[in-house]
């Protein structure tokens, strides 16, 4: 095996985590533009857009596991197949959990239940993502697949 192709397999574990880090760093910004306070309708549309670009990317992030990365892991792992359901069962959560979220935000819900809002989504995805870690980073660091990481793990 080529250093080239060792580099490709242990790529994965790290387009994860760094996945997993951005994710996180844009529910952070999300959640400063709602702790900021400010009013109006600027404040509105400023809470929309960081809104609608986490929850995208979450939920693309999520679509890529589901579509692809998964079927790649249940093929070469086939005893993880309940940990990967799993897995997707919380995808389905979040995408619930984003879904009111959207909800609120469009409707210009009050700070306290925009809130409430993201906490949830927050401790659900940082469950989520701590257990896909501990369960598939080292199954990562071998995995062959040949896909583009956006196609594996959402467009971030």
């Amino acid at each position: 095996m080529t250093e080239r192709e060792t580099t490709r397999l242990v790529a994965w574990s790290r387009e994860l985590r760094r996945v997993h880090h951005r994710l996180r760093e844009a529910l952070d910004l999300t959640r400063a533009a709602l702790a900021e306070g400010t009013t109006g309708d600027a404040a509105t549309r400023e809470l929309l857009l960081y809104c609608h670009g986490f929850c995208t990317a979450l939920n693309g992030h999520h679509q890529g596991e589901d579509r692809t990365l998964f079927p790649a892991v249940a093929a070469a792992h086939p005893h993880l197949r309940p940990v990967l359901r799993a897995l997707e069962q919380d995808h389905s959560m979040i995408a619930h959990l984003l879904g009111g979220l959207q909800a609120a935000v469009e409707r210009a819900a009050p700070p306290e239940e925009l809130d409430q809002h993201l906490e949830g989504v927050a401790a659900l995805m940082e469950n989520h993502f701590r257990y896909e870690e501990r369960q598939l980073l080292t199954v990562l660091e071998a995995l062959e697949l040949d896909a583009r990481p956006e196609e594996v793990l959402g467009p971030l």
